[in-house]
């Protein structure tokens, strides 16, 4: 056998050995034998390689961790939005189930409460908790909104021996809380593992893109594969057939992100976050604070102890009780401390009144949107009066819910990715490497253009120049879908970047929860002006149906006027960011 002295001359390679081997043993004065200095150093050199492995592994366990916790949230996104695809069988529920238009929007809007509403108490179990839970709590809620629903449906109208609109009402109200609870626990992990580093606009663009391409190929499911194959109303989706695949769907999905959504790193944002805010002179007045740094001085709260530490210590009970004791109460007051800063967090955010200025202006803009896309089927038939046979196949209903989820998704990803590549750096960016960009171009620029682009939509719609031109529809779908989706994607990112990402959960929820009454007030505003003109069209003892601009005109005027308003609130927000120094 070679020895290690040739193997080192042919390969050129030192081994961690060599150097003892061929080490001048030290002299003694007693004559002692020195190999047992030697033995330690040998190990010393072992414990420092195989804590460098060590390290390597724990870094990858992470990064396993956050790509899984990323691919999860994907999942869950795509899937989540399937409340999206309402138009899909809204009017179904008039021509089959005899509901008014006022009820037919009551289904829709209670879904919207139901998501939007309850989003600050989510938003707080997952900065407080995990994103778990509430990803188990997601398909429980969807498989039982969508089960009942099916139900419902399947047994017809109340002249029929069915049950009440109310039902139906509850059933949404699942979904609701479903699409809430999936969306925010995918968004929150992504915001949280990807916020700090240079791509967060992508990260959280990804998933934001994910849920509104969900309405596209779920709708697209129902239309090609789900429809009904009877004579009389063959090409229809088959509503039953539809709600029941979703069920069984998004409950496996919110099982998955059960088991898969994960916080990587957390301890670190917390500790950056305090640091923040003692930079700032926030924390000089806190009790906490102050009551923190003497038990940080006196006990050297923070500190590790080493291996070594705890492989004597654990050879004693009385010391293994001790470390464990000490283990709990670090545990115990970094659990105090997470709650306190969270709870400091909200409390500025709730403050600042640029946030309300954002808020408002995603209250304007928003409501319209959902209103546009839970009532495109209606409003795609006031363009076709009888006798004709109503839209063709390239004007359907499905094919917009496809164009809308198409367009706002190709804006998520673009916005997100340009809002990386262009939009001016931080102070915390700097800190995480990132460098100063010769061309910038501020997220609030993007947010404006896109809600200008929303508004011709909607204005193309009340100006009656598509109910003489309906094959132009298309485009206000298109137009309609751009701006809806850059706004969703846009806002959060602005919140993540002005407010920081330690705390997003709450403080998106609470932007987020707006939505709800902008929702409810614009389905209702669309529902009665509808119904309105709908007296002069009855064509049957139950159809409550309109048809020509009137049925819709003054709705869009109104939401032409509130997108108008947002732009001035955003731009009046985006100058207190930059007096503040925010780079936005």
């Amino acid at each position: 056998m070679p020895s290690r002295s040739s193997s080192r001359s042919s390969t050129n390679r030192i081994y961690k050995l060599d150097f003892d081997e061929n080490r001048r043993p030290p002299s003694t004065a007693d004559g002692s034998d020195p190999g047992g200095l030697l033995r330690d150093d040998e190990s010393l050199l072992s414990n420092v390689i195989d804590g460098v492995i060590e390290r390597d592994r724990r870094k990858m366990r992470r990064q396993m961790a956050k790509s899984l916790s990323f691919v999860s949230a994907i999942l869950s996104c795509l899937c989540a939005g399937s409340i999206t695809a309402y138009s899909l069988y809204g009017p179904l529920l008039q021509s089959r189930l005899h509901f008014s238009q006022v009820q037919v929007n009551a289904v829709s809007t209670a879904a919207e409460l139901a998501m939007y509403l309850p989003v600050p108490l989510f938003g707080y179990l997952c900065d407080r908790f995990n994103p778990r839970p509430l990803s188990l709590v997601a398909g429980i809620c969807f498989g039982l909104g969508y089960l009942l629903a099916a139900i419902s449906y399947r047994h017809g109208s109340v002249e029929e021996g069915g049950f009440p609109p109310a039902v139906m009402v509850v059933s949404f109200v699942g979904v609701g809380m479903g699409t809430s609870c999936m969306y925010l626990s995918a968004v929150t992990t992504c915001a949280k593992n990807f916020g700090r580093g240079k791509h967060k606009g992508l990260a959280l663009a990804m998933p934001i893109a994910a849920f509104g391409l969900s309405g596209m190929w779920q709708s697209q499911i129902g239309s090609r594969l789900l429809y009904d194959r009877s004579p009389e109303r063959y090409g229809e989706v088959d509503v039953y057939r539809y709600f029941i695949f979703l069920a069984i769907l998004l409950f496996v999905v919110g099982l998955i992100g059960a088991f898969a959504l994960n916080v990587v790193d957390e301890e670190e944002l917390i500790d950056e976050a305090v640091s923040e805010l003692e930079r700032s002179g926030l924390l000089e007045d806190s009790p906490f604070f102050q009551r923190s740094i003497l038990h940080d001085s006196s006990n050297g709260y923070g500190a590790v102890e080493s291996s070594e530490t705890i492989s004597n210590s654990a050879g004693s009970h009385d010391a293994g009780t001790d470390v464990s004791i000490q283990k709990g109460r670090r545990n115990s007051e970094d659990d105090r401390r997470k709650a306190w800063l969270l709870k400091n967090e909200t409390r500025l955010f709730l403050l600042d009144h640029t946030m309300w200025l954002l808020a408002a202006g995603f209250f304007l803009t928003t409501g319209p949107g959902e209103a546009f896309i839970n009532n495109l089927g209606t409003i795609i038939d006031t363009l076709y009066l009888p006798p004709s046979s109503g839209p063709p196949n390239s004007n359907s209903p499905a094919t917009h819910v496809s164009i809308v989820a198409l367009a706002s998704t190709l804006a998520r990803l673009f916005t997100g990715t340009l809002s990386d590549l262009l939009a001016p750096t931080t102070a915390s960016s700097h800190r995480h490497g990132q460098s100063d960009r010769r061309v910038t171009c501020s997220r609030l620029v993007f947010l404006l253009i896109s809600t200008l682009f929303f508004s011709i939509g909607q204005l193309l719609l009340a100006s009656g120049l598509i109910q003489s031109h309906p094959r132009l529809f298309p485009l206000v779908s298109a137009l309609v879908g751009l701006g809806y989706g850059a706004i969703f994607s846009l806002t959060p990112i602005i919140v993540s970047v002005v407010w920081g990402v330690q705390n997003f959960g709450t403080n998106w929820g609470i932007v987020a929860v707006v939505p709800a009454a902008g929702a409810a007030l614009w389905g209702a505003v669309y529902a009665a002006v509808y119904d309105a003109a709908a007296d002069g069209f009855r064509t049957h003892r139950t159809e409550r149906l309109c048809y020509g601009v009137r049925c819709y005109a003054p709705t869009f005027w109104g939401m032409v006027i509130c997108s108008w308003a947002a732009l001035a609130l955003w731009a009046w927000a985006w100058r207190g960011w930059r007096r503040k120094g925010i780079s936005v």
